[in-house]
């Protein structure tokens, strides 16, 4: 059986969990069990490998790895990232060794690191996304997949998937009848209403939520007069979206049943758990990770010291706790 999957069992605990000051950090994404509340995000913590000699991978709830779709892909060319106030623009366009390459080369050291693993995964068709979900069924360590219907920074898929409910819908049913891992959309931010999107996902079979991913953007040289990027355009992230994000988890959150994962702009424990008492289950450290990598085991601790503060008694009473 699946360690992740023991989660379901309430009172069940794995070898991995840690709880200090008595606080229960235990969370369930959608049937991934986390040791506690907080991930990395896709795109921002490699394949958990490049990070090892900085971070203890092991005690991070999930780990996101970066985008693959069937076939290895280049992205975009360069320049392909700039630092903006209060964050950064990037238009990296999902560069990676493909689905087949990330299960050879990378999961193996996920796996023995014992840290439950989600694969974001993208493509250009239906048939696409739901083959690459259904290579990853039963690979050890991969505990689920976030499904990247938002990504601005590719001419096919990615976005094009995640700004029609109806589209987001089919995309999830098709890649449900592949596979048994729970499905995890992430979901566009620049849409006329996001509880729309929300529950058109969760009736098509997700299991949880993530959001959000960046947002468009461009940056120009006025001296050239240029675009910086060569894509020309990108997405925006880090704590200027924050507050985005935050009102978006929320609306989310109020719409479906399932479990969200927030991102966007965590700099900090103070951030995370803003998104929790928003409606989040959980959260995940994106561009904050190139700062400081140690960022998210600050966040853990910082999560458990609010808990210990305000008398609860674990990490979930955070979610939804909002006082409208």
């Amino acid at each position: 059986m699946d360690r992740t999957r023991l989660s379901r069992r309430p009172g069940v605990r794995s070898a991995g969990d840690r709880v200090v000051n008595n606080i229960d950090m235990q969370v369930n994404l959608g049937g991934i069990l986390m040791k506690n509340p907080v991930a990395v995000a896709s795109g921002t913590f490699g394949y958990g490998c490049e990070y090892a000699g900085l971070v203890d991978v092991s005690r991070l709830g999930a780990v996101t790895v970066k985008g693959v779709r069937l076939q290895p892909w280049p992205g975009n060319p360069l320049p392909r990232h700039v630092e903006v106030p209060g964050g950064m623009v990037n238009a990296i366009g999902l560069q990676g060794p493909g689905v087949d390459g990330l299960i050879r080369d990378y999961l193996p050291f996920l796996h023995r690191a014992d840290v439950p693993v989600i694969v974001n995964v993208w493509g250009t068709s239906e048939e696409e996304y739901a083959e690459v979900a259904a290579r990853l069924d039963g690979v050890p360590g991969v505990a689920g997949v976030e499904l990247n219907v938002s990504c601005p920074n590719v001419k096919e898929g990615g976005h094009a998937f995640g700004t029609d409910p109806h589209t987001v819908a089919a995309l999830v049913a098709a890649v449900r009848r592949r596979t048994r891992l729970p499905l995890i959309p992430k979901l566009a931010p620049n849409v006329p209403a996001i509880a729309v999107f929300a529950r058109a996902a969760e009736e098509a079979g997700a299991d949880a939520l993530s959001l959000i991913n960046t947002i468009p953007a461009m940056v120009i040289d006025i001296e050239t007069r240029r675009p910086v990027l060569a894509n020309t355009v990108g997405g925006l992230s880090g704590p200027a979206i924050h507050p985005v994000a935050v009102k978006l988890v929320w609306e989310a959150s109020r719409a479906v049943r399932i479990p969200i994962l927030a991102m966007g702009g965590i700099s900090g424990p103070e951030q995370a758990i803003e998104f929790m008492i928003a409606g989040a289950a959980a959260v995940a450290v994106g561009t904050a990770n190139f700062i400081d990598p140690t960022t998210p085991l600050r966040v853990i601790a910082g999560i458990e010291a609010y808990c210990a503060r305000h008398g609860l008694t674990s990490a979930r009473a955070l979610t939804g706790s909002v006082r409208i």
